[in-house]
């Protein structure tokens, strides 16, 4: 089946194999039914309070699911579609795995093999830069990629408006290309974690101008290596920098969990 298929009818298909077992008691209540793209959110939802359409987009632009179409060209999504997504959110919030890792566990289920032992520990979240974050900005290179905007949504799980009012308060800021680099990626995801208790745009100024003023403070001790004629000391000024903005971060994590026991 390609994602250009066409349907010519909506109401049933054969309930295919199911990869990885079932996902809750009421998918199996759903049996064949084809399902629309909003009616599939609402079913994730269940499990997967953070998922959105975007994201369902995009995992489908990753060919990770691919969904059947009406002559008119709407989505129609069958129990085995449902079933892959929920399997790749599950081994996305469970186990932190790249999708070209849970891509690997899909193929070996649909060839009737084991999917690949998953890791020892899965108790820590990957780093800002890991892999995990790494493979939704195109080719995993570094700084120099960039994600769209529909992209950046689908990976950080937010709406166009939750977008709209980050760039408005200056929390996340597109570059000249319009595109998104994976440090970006990491603000949006930390400022929708933190919009889930309640935390808006507005009350994370303070911690931009915190930043903005640890910024300046390690500009101050590292100008002097960058106008440095030496090329060597110019490269030494941003190993320099990267330093002294971690030991920052960390200084600045240990005062407020400090502070805050303080208080208890």
């Amino acid at each position: 089946m390609t994602s250009n298929q066409t349907v010519t009818t909506v109401t049933t298909v054969t309930t295919p194999r199911r990869p990885g077992g079932p996902v809750s008691r009421s998918a199996e209540r759903r049996g064949g039914e084809l399902l629309s793209i909003g009616a599939v959110l609402a079913f994730l939802r269940e499990d997967f309070p953070e998922v959105t359409i975007s994201k369902i987009r995009f995992l489908e632009a990753e060919g990770l699911v691919e969904p059947q179409r009406t002559p008119s060209g709407y989505r129609k999504f069958g129990p085995a579609d449902v079933e892959r997504l929920a399997y790749v959110l599950r081994m996305q919030r469970d186990h932190y795995l790249p999708l070209r890792v849970i891509r690997e566990h899909l193929d070996a289920i649909e060839r009737g093999e084991q999917p690949p032992a998953l890791p020892a520990s899965t108790e820590a979240r990957p780093g800002p830069l890991e892999e995990a974050d790494r493979e939704l900005v195109a080719g995993g290179q570094g700084g120099g990629v960039r994600l769209g905007r529909a992209e950046l949504l689908a990976a950080a799980g937010a709406e166009e408006g939750d977008l709209a009012a980050w760039e408005s308060y200056g929390l996340v800021v597109a570059g000249p290309d319009g595109g998104y680099d994976a440090d970006t990626l990491q603000i949006a995801r930390l400022v929708a974690e933190l919009g889930r208790f309640g935390l808006e745009p507005r009350h994370l100024r303070q911690v931009k101008a915190a930043a903005e003023r640890e910024i300046a403070l390690v500009d101050q001790v590292v100008a002097p290596l960058r106008r440095h004629r030496n090329p060597q000391t110019r490269a030494h000024a941003e190993t320099t920098a990267r330093e002294l903005a971690t030991l920052a971060v960390r200084l600045h994590a240990t005062m407020v969990q400090a502070g805050l026991r303080g208080r208890s």
